[in-house]
């Protein structure tokens, strides 16, 4: 079985699994104990604290550990604008920001703060520009993610902070996804990561707040990790994050390239081999290991059952998969098409034999999965018959529209219209991007008695 999903988490780094045994003879007691089995837990913690802080690049006392990533988003998030609540209210976040940076707006919405959303274009990066306009004198906090976990993308985090640091506004990176390959440049202000997205143990997140920060921990008080994140502290966990951290790092470099090489052979020939495929994100801003594609007339959710069938376990932002059947919120944000869509994550180590099975299984099996749904042959054409056409799509699901579409729109002469009836909220991102990829004109859409209507005029 070849494991592609390491953008949810990686696989267990062999020095974060012999540092997790060791501590867990060694560093069970309690760290704020005075006698020997509580100092010596406090050596091992304070190691660990220094050792992250180095990769991470602050200072020991600026970083605490939090439960999980999530948390030490929420926390940070929370505790940034409460610090500065005389400032204002407003929070500025990416459209693209990890679900736990929005899900934190969203909180901060509902309890009366005011949130902006930046665009990003195409590729998924959004603009500094916009960031700089979006700041204003009641701003409270930014949030930027160094990278995105959906297509790999990287962000202009230098140019975002510097712009944040003349405005007098602190930026919160989100460094879960790039923290593995190197330090997040850039005078940011508040920093979070989570350990197994590079290789450590689950339930370790880090929370790096500079000093000079109003911050205002929320919710009951506690003594440990500097009032910030409340409980008795993982160390055995925290000791193996923190090595598998500098042991990935070492070997960043060299196996950075070896990925990107990887990668790149995949963007570069799933175009070849499978038609009608959109390659998404930037193609060279982009972490190493992350390639993300999506496939017309593709249900995501058999294409993903199909290649685990075939021994590889990938990700999908496909609305196909998802139980809202609704696209992903970093597809949509880019504007590209989400129906079988696919992430390929790779994490270190992984076998370039494994990437070349990839691509000899991949072709025939979406074709296995169009061919169930009827999907039009690339080349296929229709003699044309009337000016224009409504296609009845109404209680049917990605990809379901847009197949109909295809399939019909050889039916009007060039100029002619076909109006595609749909009630699947996927439409509304995949029929323009369907538009884009074969040439023709959305017009855009209406409401109709039931769904909506989306309009395409057939320009060649």
């Amino acid at each position: 079985m070849a494991y592609f999903d390491a953008a949810s988490a990686a696989p267990l780094h062999p020095v974060a699994r012999q540092a997790l045994l060791a501590s867990l003879d060694e560093g069970w007691a309690d760290p704020a104990r005075l006698y020997r089995e509580g100092r010596r837990a406090r050596l091992l913690l304070d190691a660990a604290r220094e050792a992250m802080a180095e990769c991470v690049g602050c200072r020991p006392d600026e970083l605490v550990f939090t439960p999980s990533g999530t948390r030490a988003v929420h926390s940070g998030v929370a505790g940034a604008l409460a610090g500065r609540r005389r400032v204002g209210s407003h929070l500025i976040v990416s459209a693209v920001e990890h679900s736990s940076v929005l899900h934190a707006a969203e909180a901060h919405e509902a309890g009366g703060g005011e949130v902006t959303q930046v665009g990003v274009d195409r590729a998924g990066a959004v603009d500094p520009a916009a960031y700089a306009a979006a700041l204003r004198e009641d701003t409270a906090l930014a949030c930027l993610q160094s990278a995105n976990h959906e297509v790999g993308t990287e962000q202009p985090v230098s140019r975002v902070a510097e712009a944040c640091r003349a405005a007098g506004v602190p930026l919160l990176v989100d460094a879960a996804q790039s923290l593995g390959w190197g330090r997040v440049e850039g005078d940011w202000s508040l920093l979070t990561g989570s350990a197994h997205k590079w290789g450590g143990p689950s339930g370790v997140g880090l929370l790096a707040v500079r000093k000079g920060v109003r911050f205002a921990p929320q919710g009951p008080g506690d003594e440990r990790e500097s009032g910030r994140a409340p409980g008795f502290e993982n160390l055995p966990a925290i000791v193996a994050a923190a090595a598998s951290l500098r042991a990935v790092r070492a070997e960043a470099t060299a196996e950075a390239a070896r990925l990107r090489e990887l990668t790149e052979r995949i963007r570069s020939r799933v175009p070849e081999l499978v038609p009608d495929v959109e390659v998404v994100g930037d193609p060279s801003r982009r972490l190493p290991g992350i390639v993300t594609f999506s496939c017309l007339y593709v249900d995501g959710e058999t294409l993903l059952h199909e290649l685990d069938r075939a021994g590889f376990s990938v990700s999908s932002g496909s609305s196909c998969t998802s139980s809202t059947l609704t696209p992903s919120h970093v597809l949509r944000a880019m504007g590209v098409l989400s129906e079988g869509n696919v992430r390929v994550s790779l994490p270190p180590g992984s076998a370039a034999e494994d990437v070349e099975r990839f691509l000899e299984v991949l072709p025939g099996t979406v074709a296995a999965v169009r061919e169930k749904l009827g999907a039009p042959a690339a080349t296929e054409t229709v003699r044309a018959v009337g000016p224009d056409l409504v296609v009845d799509a109404l209680g049917r699901r990605c990809p379901i529209p847009v197949i109909e579409l295809a399939k019909v729109i050889g039916d009007v002469p060039v100029g002619g219209t076909v109006r595609v009836l749909s009630d699947d909220e996927a439409a509304r991102l995949d029929i323009p991007a369907w538009c884009e990829m074969r040439g023709q004109e959305y017009v855009g859409e209406e409401p109709a008695e039931r769904g909506t209507a989306y309009l395409v005029r057939r320009t060649s």
